[in-house]
């Protein structure tokens, strides 16, 4: 029997690309600003220009100081009412995909969020909450996959706030800073696994000034997650080896907005009736975040719960699932939280996973070879 050949695609690597968008820290200040300037929130208007982007409605240039805390005591971008910044860069070379990283803040700290923001390219566009939750600065680093092109494509980046109740005077406006975009390409499959990414090494950049990771929100598409290859369940926190314990090579995922949160892919033509494993890690990040995590893991119809204990020290421990392929149709494999976690200062924390690899079960191979050389050796027998 031959086993029928798995559905061969990409992995992407990320190529880092700074110079993709211009003063993308905003740390280029506007035409008419002063740096004597003793006000730490500055108007744009039409006296005025802001390097390398254009601007709408309320828009303040910033300056770190006791009223607004930024990630490197720079400055940023405040968007008010109606407020929206615009870069247009061009798509150079093959077709690949854009992801953006970037910070977020409030101007005003200590007010109940009503605001968003809202970060658009062409056929793509993406809300971010100002709730806090996943760290105890005023700001979080998020990522998110802009769109895919090539061949000299003009793209309009439009970032932009929105008002969700009717009383702007108590608005905490969104801060926006530190822009990075990279471009991901395709690459041959890694012929050890049959799953792409399964190591969660491509996805959006780390900011060098950040210790905290880079949050995914919910994603529903494999094609426009930032997380490549992978869908996006509630909040999943992108982490490095350089500020956290990953299990293996340089990034993973934690698992840090609770209950029903997780990731998912898909793997094409798994041959019905054949074996397979699929082996991770699951373990915790060294963010001091204890206690007992629940991990239920999905592979085709076979689903298996794993827990392990946490002294949030950093560690990790390889596990199996093997299941049985049912044919044609698109397996899923996920990973869903069953716990909420959370560390002494209140921020919210969880299991994290990596090297994800699936392959046929070496074993169910031997047999069917055993098999066969057993039925050929009864054959010449009876001749």
């Amino acid at each position: 029997m031959k086993i029928t050949a798995v559905f061969i695609a990409g992995v992407f690597l990320a190529l880092a690309s700074a110079d993709i968008l211009q003063n993308p820290d905003f740390e280029l200040p506007p035409s008419n600003w002063r740096a004597n300037s003793t006000t730490p929130f500055f108007p744009l208007d039409g006296n005025g220009t802001l390097p390398g982007w254009t601007f709408e409605g309320a828009v303040e240039y910033a300056t770190a100081g006791p009223n607004l805390e930024l990630t490197r005591d720079g400055h940023a971008i405040v968007l008010g009412q109606d407020g929206q910044i615009n870069q247009t860069f061009t798509a150079n070379g093959d077709q690949m995909q854009y992801l953006l990283t970037f910070t977020l803040a409030r101007r005003i700290q200590n007010c109940t969020s009503n605001a968003s923001l809202v970060v658009s390219a062409p056929d793509s566009s993406a809300q971010f909450s100002l709730t806090q939750r996943y760290g105890n600065e005023p700001w979080e680093v998020y990522g998110h996959q802009l769109g895919s092109w090539g061949d000299g494509e003009s793209i309009n980046l439009v970032i932009q706030s929105q008002v969700v109740d009717t009383d702007p005077n108590s608005t905490c406006w969104p801060v926006v800073d530190a822009l990075s975009l990279i471009t991901v390409r395709s690459l041959n499959q890694d012929h050890g696994n049959l799953l792409r990414n399964g190591g969660f090494e491509a996805g959006p950049s780390f900011l060098n000034f950040s210790n905290k990771g880079v949050l995914l929100d919910s994603e529903p598409s494999l094609t426009e997650s930032a997380l490549q290859q992978w869908t996006i369940t509630g909040t999943v926190k992108y982490i490095n080896a350089k500020n956290y314990f990953i299990p293996e090579g340089n990034s993973a995922i934690e698992i840090v907005s609770g209950t029903s949160a997780g990731v998912q892919t898909v793997v094409q033509l798994l041959t019905e009736g054949s074996n397979y494993n699929l082996e991770f890690m699951l373990g915790d990040a060294n963010d001091s975040c204890p206690g007992d995590f629940t991990v239920g893991v999905t592979a085709g119809s076979s689903i298996q719960n794993f827990t392990i204990h946490s002294n949030g020290t950093g560690s990790a421990q390889k596990y199996l699932l093997t299941f049985t392929g049912a044919g044609p149709s698109p397996t899923p494999i996920s990973f869903q939280s069953y716990t909420t976690t959370q560390r002494e200062d209140g921020v919210l924390c969880g299991p994290v996973i990596d090297g994800v690899v699936l392959h046929a079960s070496s074993g169910h191979r031997a047999n069917l070879h055993s098999a066969s050389l057993t039925v050929l050796l009864l054959i010449a027998l009876l001749n």
